[in-house]
């Protein structure tokens, strides 16, 4: 597994961090492309979506996984 990566991001006037494996930063920006949205903004719309008592990270992890599971299924 390659090494965390840590960027920053702001959402809604808000700085934040999101630290996330090289796979997982890849298959976010093939998602976004997907959705002709920029990263920012789809990180942005997981957040409006997310639990508020689970962390952005996991939510992110979790949209990957849900949008990889998909695909699958559609394939």
């Amino acid at each position: 597994m390659t090494g965390q990566i840590k960027r920053s991001i702001t959402i809604s006037g808000h700085r934040t961090s999101i630290t996330l494996e090289q796979p997982f930063w890849d298959e976010l920006k093939e998602i976004a492309c997907r959705k002709k949205v920029s990263v920012t903004e789809l990180v942005r719309q997981i957040d409006s979506h997310r639990d508020a008592s689970g962390s952005l990270t996991s939510a992110i992890r979790v949209f990957i996984l849900e949008q990889l599971r998909q695909q699958r299924s559609n394939a």
